[in-house]
């Protein structure tokens, strides 16, 4: 089980994301455990709730939103084929799946 810097449980941890983003350095791990920490940031604000690693969409949503991030760096926020497929994953966990306990 990895943890935040603060204590909370990761959705997705350093090693999934790098493993997903196919990086196979560390020159890159700051910059990508900032987006895992933002990508679980929006999905906490968006949704009111605490998600863990067990629930697979919500793996899933910080996956697409890691990989829009680091692919597409200029245009951060503004890519709306993303953002319009997110909204429809955020409805999801937020009436369809309780939060983790802390």
């Amino acid at each position: 089980m990895a943890l935040h810097f603060g204590g909370d449980v990761l959705i997705v941890t350093l090693e999934e994301a790098k493993k997903y983003l196919k990086v196979d350095n560390d020159i890159e791990d700051t910059t990508i455990q900032d987006l895992i920490d933002a990508a679980e940031e929006f999905i906490k604000n968006a949704t009111g709730k605490t998600f863990d690693g067990t629930n697979k969409l919500a793996k899933f949503v910080i996956r697409v939103l890691i990989t829009d991030w680091h692919e597409n760096p200029n245009n951060f926020g503004r890519t709306d084929h993303v953002f319009n497929v997110i909204k429809g994953y955020i409805a999801q966990l937020s009436c369809c799946y309780n939060e983790v306990s802390p």
